[in-house]
């Protein structure tokens, strides 16, 4: 019985994805058949009434299913955000790998480092890119990755702890993001239902969120040193590798020449989106309010470009440090690098088309919005107040985070009901919102349902052994220990935060 456990447990991800696929099939079928459905509260911008809806659970069984999945397929694939995302980065990385780029600035800005502190910098970062929204686990893992192999330790280790960082921090900031700046709007609204008056600031949580991010980012560091380490062992260097370190004067003079020309490029970026001077502000969205609105809404140029903006970058560092210490020396060499990280990457294909098709058919059945209403309506109808209200949030947030990990879809659902249940018992919106954000941070590492756990999922595999596969329970496991220690760190704060009665930010109290 053990073995048979084990056996399914270390299936390739593929086929574990294929399995799900077919259970979400299967049990729409079945919770669509006995009727499973959740109330469910839109709040009316003009008039501030409900308007309520009856959400249900939608059948894959069936041939309106089946037809379906086999029409939209295609179309989910190709618009599986992760993936282009993905293809078009590791391009720049390949430029910045195969011309010696990382290596040497691996070298240069770690040589003195201790391993914690690498290790604790890589983690911060991790976790403070939140900003950047989920572009960040596009960036961070395989740049993760280059500077443990280019240390001299198992990239893996890089990759689960940036993970861990990105996920358990996908709620931290310090600074207001195009993320807050929506859940700001859908809690200003349901906040308005008890106060027509109420007004919400955006740096309302900057205290707490501060203090979150630096005690997230050292327990990720103390877990990964003290436990993943030992666990993952020591990392197979490939024979190109083996080869000592060495910088030169050759290797430091395309360094040099690779710091200057990334410095001009940023200079004219941000010049680019810094607003109200002469010809600038051609990257930004002018129609928004809020200056992050203008960064990442849907419709600027800073959005939509950003990930083509990042590799350019990547590739003006890798050409020109390949141009001063003479490793790319025509234009062969140059075409050669561009392709350099995307050999071998057929499995990863096939892996993010399965993940894509998994959770497009999950998103489709409705089952997680079912859910996420069925616990709002759960603790709208508990006569909770006080500290026992705020852990119940807390909970319920985590809880629903399986399910519906993007952060805006599930808040739509229950701030509705949660904000005012919260204001009733003399919460503050204000808090209602970070008790959400803590709680869905604390286990977003460990729901495979979240678009980018599949890059995660790849990379890991990427430098495992070739004759084998991390199953997708193994990626998991490694999250496990993370997200305990999240999970209990940032309650404790939430309460102890309650308890003393400190402000959460500028203009922004526990309780109203």
């Amino acid at each position: 019985m053990k073995q048979k456990l084990k056996n399914k447990l270390t299936l390739h991800p593929i086929m574990t994805y294929l399995i799900l696929v077919g259970i979400i099939i299967v049990i729409s079928g079945i919770l669509s058949f006995i009727g499973i459905a959740s109330e469910t509260y839109k709040i009316n911008a003009n008039t501030l009434e409900y308007n309520q809806s009856l959400l249900s659970v939608k059948s894959l069984f069936n041939l309106t299913g089946i037809r379906y999945i086999f029409s939209s397929t295609v179309s989910n694939f190709m618009n599986f955000a992760p993936l282009s995302s993905f293809i078009i980065i590791l391009i720049g990385f390949g430029v910045m790998e195969k011309s010696g780029f990382l290596k040497t600035a691996v070298a240069v800005i770690t040589k003195k480092m201790k391993r914690n502190t690498v290790t604790f910098l890589i983690v911060f970062l991790s976790v403070a890119l939140s900003i950047m929204g989920d572009l960040s686990y596009i960036v961070m893992l395989p740049l993760s990755a280059c500077i443990f192999k280019y240390g001299r330790r198992n990239p893996k280790i890089g990759l689960i702890a940036s993970f861990a960082g990105l996920s358990c921090g996908q709620g931290l900031s310090a600074i207001f993001t195009s993320v807050d700046s929506s859940l700001l709007t859908e809690t200003s609204l349901a906040a308005r239902i008890i106060d027509p008056s109420y007004r919400l600031a955006t740096i309302s949580s900057i205290f707490i969120m501060a203090v979150a991010v630096v005690l997230v980012s050292l327990a990720i560091t103390w877990i990964t040193e003290k436990k993943i380490a030992n666990k993952i062992g020591r990392y197979q260097i490939p024979e190109e590798d083996k080869e000592d370190i060495l910088v030169t004067r050759k290797e430091i003079r395309g360094f040099i020449f690779s710091v200057g020309a990334a410095i001009l490029y940023i200079l004219v970026f941000l010049y680019n989106i810094i607003p109200g001077l002469p010809f600038s502000g051609a990257l930004l969205d002018n129609t928004q309010g809020f200056f992050i609105d203008k960064l990442f809404s849907y419709n600027s140029f800073f959005s939509n470009g950003f990930v083509f903006v990042v590799t350019i970058f990547f590739v003006i560092l890798g050409l020109f440090y390949g141009i001063g210490s003479r490793t790319i020396k025509n234009h062969q060499d140059f075409i050669d690098t561009l392709g350099h990280s995307l050999d071998g990457t057929g499995k990863t294909l096939v892996l993010i088309f399965f993940a894509s098709l998994f959770i497009s058919l999950f998103k489709e059945t409705n089952i997680g919005s079912v859910i996420v209403a069925s616990l709002a309506n759960l603790f709208s109808s508990l006569n909770f107040s006080g500290l026992p209200l705020v852990i119940l949030l807390f909970l319920i947030s985590a809880v629903a985070t399986f399910f519906v990990p993007t952060s805006i879809t599930k808040w739509s659902i229950l701030a509705p009901v949660v904000v005012p249940v919260m204001m009733n018992a003399g919460i503050s919106p204000e808090f209602s919102q970070v008790i959400f954000r803590f709680g869905e941070s604390s286990v977003m590492g460990l729901t495979p349902l979240m678009a980018y756990f599949v890059i995660y999922l790849a990379m890991l595999n990427k430098y495992h052994d070739k004759d084998n596969s991390i199953p997708l329970m193994e990626a998991l496991r490694y999250q496990i220990p993370y997200c305990i220690v999240t999970f209990f760190v940032l309650l404790t704060l939430i309460i102890l935060w309650y308890v003393i009665g400190l402000p959460l930010g500028i203009n922004g109290a526990i309780v109203l």
